[in-house]
């Protein structure tokens, strides 16, 4: 049974670190928990500032049972234990059990599918939060988009979000494990599913040179506004500036349709996870704010009118880490606006969350461009 509010379920990945991090900023006692105490403290101990925290820390089974027990007593839990798709319904369960909201940093189209679906209504029934996929490459292009749609009329929405780095250990993993996936864009309130392979040539806000984007597995996009009546369609892409990983990525992506796809699905996991800690077995540098820059655009239209929303920001793994602490720190002390299955804005609010990314100088000020019948 917990004693701190929250539990940072899988604290010492690259992103866990950083949620204790911020929590440690906004003084909120928390639990590090994952399957390796020892662990979980040598990683703690590097992380700045932690002398002042409240912290414990929790060894615990991947088991429903085991995270139930960890859970009861706390109001929430940041999960950070993925591929989310083969681990999450555990950590999600659990969080049921015991009466706590859950969010958590995936970026699973799928698994946003299948936990909508399949625990949606039920922690919606408990008034209770569900909601995965805070976390930068989601969340703050969902602030813009929210921002376009200020302007009334608009119903069709396309997003780019880009960032300079390197996938961590855990991201690749991700990125691996969905593309055995099929992965959906919206379109008149209906999911169509990319082709494996689409790609496009994006045009930079803010540069001359273009860039290569991809679905990224679809994104959560689709899935949190397949149900605003805002919105009627929606398509999401996204990358890393460096060209040479993209294409890698566009190469791998062959090679998993050609050989991976027809294997058995113990061989198609293995395979994946051999192919994705050859590009990424270790920790990445921290970032720096000066080199680590994000770009989130969005234009959003409608049969008379038109809006782009750029939101410049840095340090993508930093604003994920933030996102996360302050979800925590708003459910610690008050309930979210939506209940069930819910987007962090949906649940805490764009501007609100613009704001609290801009607090820390993580974001600059957003840049709108309308020419609306409405305005």
């Amino acid at each position: 049974m917990s004693k701190k509010p929250v539990v940072i379920y899988g604290v010492t990945g690259y992103t866990g670190r950083l949620v204790a991090e911020y929590l440690r900023e906004y003084r909120v006692p928390f639990v590090a928990a994952g399957r390796d105490g020892k662990r979980i403290k040598e990683v703690l101990d590097k992380v700045p500032g932690i002398e002042n925290a409240d912290y414990e820390i929790a060894e615990v089974e991947h088991t429903t049972e085991a995270l139930t027990r960890l859970m009861k007593g706390a109001k929430v839990m940041c999960n950070m234990v993925g591929p989310f798709m083969k681990y999450g319904d555990e950590a999600v369960e659990a969080c049921l059990n015991a009466g706590a909201h859950y969010t958590d940093t995936n970026g699973e189209q799928n698994w946003m599918m299948h936990a909508e679906e399949k625990w949606g209504a039920k922690f919606a029934a408990k008034n209770l939060l569900l909601s995965p996929g805070i976390a930068q490459m989601y969340t703050t292009g969902e602030i813009a988009a929210n921002i376009c749609l200020e302007t009334p009329g608009l119903d069709t929405l396309d997003i780019l979000v880009l960032w300079k780095g390197f996938p961590t250990y855990a991201s690749t993993q991700t990125i691996f494990s969905i593309l055995t996936a099929n992965f959906y864009y919206l379109e008149n309130k209906q999911y169509v599913q990319w082709a494996p392979t689409a790609k496009s040539e994006v045009v930079v806000p803010g540069q001359h040179e273009v860039a290569m984007a991809l679905p990224w597995g679809g994104t959560a996009h689709p899935v949190w506004f397949k149900n605003d009546p805002r919105v009627s369609s929606c398509k999401a892409q996204g990358g890393v500036f460096a060209r040479p990983v993209m294409e890698g990525v566009v190469q791998i992506t062959g090679v998993i349709e050609e050989k991976i796809k027809q294997l058995p699905k113990a061989e198609q996991e293995k395979a994946l996870s051999d192919m994705a800690a050859s590009l990424q077995s270790g920790m990445p540098p921290r970032e720096n704010p000066r080199e680590n820059i994000s770009v989130d655009s969005v234009h959003a239209s409608g049969p008379l009118g038109h809006a782009h929303c750029v939101i410049h920001g840095n340090c993508n793994y930093k604003q994920t880490g933030l996102l996360q602490a302050y979800a925590a720190y708003h459910l610690v002390q008050a309930p979210p606006k939506r209940h069930g299955f819910a987007s962090g804005c949906q649940a805490f609010g764009h501007r609100e969350l613009l704001g609290v990314l801009q607090s820390f100088g993580l974001v600059s000020k957003p840049q709108l461009t309308v020419n609306a019948f409405s305005a």
